[in-house]
C-alpha cells in the first residue's frame, strides 16, 4: 500500500549534528509553520536537537489554507478513533523517515503535539515496536482508549497539558486521559493551565520544556 508522503518546515541543531529528534505535530487547520515557532524555545533545554513539523496529509475542510491530519466534520468517539487509524500510517512513515536521515533510533526520539497533533501523537507512538523517549500533548484527547490494553505496545513518559477554558476541547478531555493512561499503567503527568484556551500558555509551555529537558 502507498502511504503519502508529507514534509514541512525544520530546524536544525547549533552544530549541524542531531543527538535528539523532536517531532512537531500541528493541530486541525493549522500548518507545520504553527509549531516550528516552538523549536527555538525548546532548542534551550535540547541544543543539540533536530526539530520537524510536517504539514498534515490533507487540506482542511474549514480552513483551506491550512491542513489536517483527518476531517471533523463527524468528531464523536468512533470518528476519532477512524480519523487517527487512517493517518497513522502517514505519521508512522515520517518519523521512520526521520530518524534515518538523523542516524537516530526512537530513544533520541520525542513528539510534540496540539490539539489533533496531541491525538495523532499518543495514537502512533504508543503503537510503535520501539519506545520513543517521550510524549508533551497540548490541548487534545487520547482517541480509542479502550484499545491501550490491547494494542499500546510501549510506555514511554508522557505530560499533557490543557487549558481550563478550552473552548474547542474541554479540559475533561486531559482528565480523561489521564486516568485511562493511568489506569494502564503509563507514566503520565498533567497541568491544567488557569484562564488559558485552546492554546499553549506561557506555564504550559514552561512546563513542557523542562519535561523535555529532563527525558534527555
Amino acid at each position: 500500500m502507498t502511504v503519502v508522503k508529507i514534509d514541512g518546515p525544520r530546524q536544525a541543531p547549533a552544530d549541524g549534528t542531531a543527538k535528539q529528534l523532536v517531532i512537531l505535530v500541528h493541530g486541525y487547520g493549522a500548518d507545520g509553520n504553527d509549531l516550528i515557532g516552538l523549536a527555538p524555545y525548546l532548542a534551550r533545554v535540547l541544543p543539540n536537537a533536530a526539530f520537524a513539523a510536517p504539514n498534515g496529509p490533507e487540506r482542511c475542510d474549514m480552513s483551506p489554507m491550512g491542513y489536517q491530519w483527518f476531517p471533523i466534520s463527524q468528531f464523536d468517539s468512533s470518528s476519532r478513533l477512524t480519523g487517527v487509524q487512517s493517518a497513522a500510517p502517514i505519521l508512522d512513515q515520517f518519523i521512520d523517515e526521520e530518524l534515518a536521515s538523523h542516524g537516530l533510533s526512537e530513544e533520541n526520539l520525542v513528539l510534540v503535539g496540539f490539539s489533533q497533533g496531541t491525538m495523532m501523537s499518543l495514537h502512533v507512538a504508543l503503537r510503535r515496536e520501539r519506545q520513543i523517549a517521550g510524549i508533551l500533548g497540548y490541548s487534545g484527547l487520547l482517541a480509542g482508549p479502550e484499545l491501550l490494553a490491547e494494542q499500546a505496545i510501549s510506555k514511554p513518559p508522557i505530560l499533557l497539558i490543557h487549558g481550563d477554558m478550552d473552548e474547542m476541547l474541554p479540559v475533561q478531555n486531559l482528565h480523561e486521559a489521564v486516568a485511562a493512561l493511568g489506569g494502564a499503567g503509563f507514566d503520565v503527568q498533567w497541568h491544567v493551565s488557569p484562564g488559558a484556551g485552546h492554546t499553549i500558555a506561557q506555564d504550559g509551555l514552561e512546563l513542557g520544556m523542562d519535561f523535555l529537558g529532563q527525558l534527555f
